[in-house]
C-alpha cells in the first residue's frame, strides 16, 4: 500500500471521560475511541459494550469502581464489532446479551472481523493476548427484551438496521436515556463499511421519537439535553446521507469505486474532515456505499486480504 489506514499510526492515548447523563446511569468516552455505558440498579449493574480487550474494559471497570461496589451482573452488546465486544470476559457478567441478528453475525463474520480490526486498530488491542476467544452472548433476542436491575427496567431493542442489521438500543425509561451503540455519533465519524445506509436515517427517525433526555452515543462526548440530543442525530443523518448521495449518482453513471471515493471526497471534507476517524472511515464507508448503490444489500465480508484490495484500489 501507498500509505497505511488512518487508525494504524494512531497510537497516542486518549482522555477518559466518565459523564452522569442520568440517576445511576454513565458513559464512558475517550475523544472518539469506542464509547461504553455504565446502569446501576438496585443490586447490580449492567454495563453496555465491552471495549476491544480485557485490559480496555478494566479502564471501565474502574471508573464503574468509583461510583458502586455492585456487583456486574449483565453486559450488553449493540452490535458485533470487535472494538465493541473482545472484553466482555473482564466484566465476568453472569449474562452477556445481543440480538440474534448480532449473534448471527459473530457465526458468520467474527473472525474476519477481529483480524481485520486488529490490523487497523493496534491501539485498541494492545494487550490483545488476554482476549480468550470470541464474544458469544448467553441470553438473545429476537425483537427486544426487558430487564430489570430491581426495580429498575431496562428496555433493549433493536430499532432497525443502520450501522450493522444487528443494531440494538437501550432505553432507560425513568430517566429517558438511551445509549444508542454506533448508529449515532458525536463529532466523530460514522464507520460504515457494514451498514445500511437507506435504512439508517428511518432508525435514527424511531431513536429521535423517543424524545430523549439523553444519549450515550456510540463514540464522542455524552449528549446531554433535548437539543444536543437532536442536534447530534441530525448530524449523524447528514454524515450518512452526505456519504451515500454522491455515491448514488456516480453508480448511476457507471462510475468507477475511484470516482466515487472522489465525489465523497469533495461532498464530506469540507464539513467532517476534523471528525475522530473520518480518514479511517472513509474508504470503507465508501466500499460499501458502492456495493449498496449497486443492490448489495448485505455487506461483504471484510478480511484483512480485502481491506488491503480496497484501499490499493482507492489509491489509484
Amino acid at each position: 500500500m501507498a500509505k497505511a489506514f488512518a487508525s494504524q499510526g494512531d497510537m497516542t492515548e486518549k482522555t477518559i471521560s466518565f459523564t452522569e447523563v442520568g440517576d445511576g446511569l454513565y458513559a464512558f468516552t475517550a475523544e472518539g475511541d469506542p464509547n461504553s455505558g455504565v446502569i446501576i440498579g438496585d443490586d447490580s449493574v449492567m454495563i453496555v459494550e465491552a471495549q476491544a480487550t480485557p485490559r480496555l474494559a478494566q479502564k471501565v471497570i474502574d471508573c464503574v469502581r468509583g461510583v458502586t461496589d455492585k456487583p456486574i451482573s449483565h453486559v450488553v452488546l449493540t452490535h458485533y464489532h470487535a472494538v465493541r465486544v473482545l472484553g466482555a470476559s473482564a466484566f465476568g457478567a453472569d449474562q452477556i446479551i445481543m440480538s440474534d441478528t448480532a449473534r448471527a453475525m459473530v457465526a458468520e463474520r467474527g473472525q474476519e472481523d477481529w483480524d481485520s480490526e486488529f490490523e487497523r486498530f493496534p491501539r485498541l488491542f494492545e494487550g490483545h493476548e488476554s482476549i480468550p476467544g470470541l464474544t458469544w452472548p448467553t441470553t438473545t433476542f429476537s425483537d427486544s427484551m426487558t430487564v430489570y436491575l430491581g426495580n429498575r427496567r431496562v428496555d433493549i431493542r433493536q430499532i432497525g438496521r443502520a450501522h450493522t442489521a444487528g443494531d440494538t438500543v437501550i432505553h432507560v425509561p425513568d430517566q429517558n436515556v438511551m445509549f444508542t451503540g454506533d448508529i449515532v455519533e458525536y463529532h466523530s465519524a460514522c464507520y460504515c463499511g457494514d451498514g445500511h445506509y437507506t435504512d439508517w436515517g428511518q432508525t435514527l427517525d424511531r431513536i429521535k421519537a423517543y424524545d430523549l433526555d439523553a444519549i450515550a452515543p456510540g463514540r464522542g462526548d455524552a449528549l446531554i439535553g433535548s437539543d444536543m440530543v437532536n442536534a447530534a442525530i441530525e448530524n449523524t443523518r447528514d454524515f450518512v446521507d452526505s456519504t451515500y448521495a454522491p455515491v448514488k449518482r456516480v453508480v448511476a453513471r457507471g462510475g468507477t469505486l475511484k470516482e466515487a471515493w472522489d465525489a465523497v471526497r469533495a461532498a464530506c471534507d469540507p464539513k467532517f474532515s476534523d471528525y475522530a476517524i473520518y480518514e479511517h472511515c472513509l474508504p470503507f464507508n465508501v466500499a460499501r456505499a458502492y456495493d449498496e448503490a449497486r443492490g448489495i444489500d448485505t455487506p461483504r465480508v471484510w478480511t484483512a486480504e480485502r481491506d488491503k484490495e480496497m484501499w490499493a484500489a482507492l489509491q489509484g
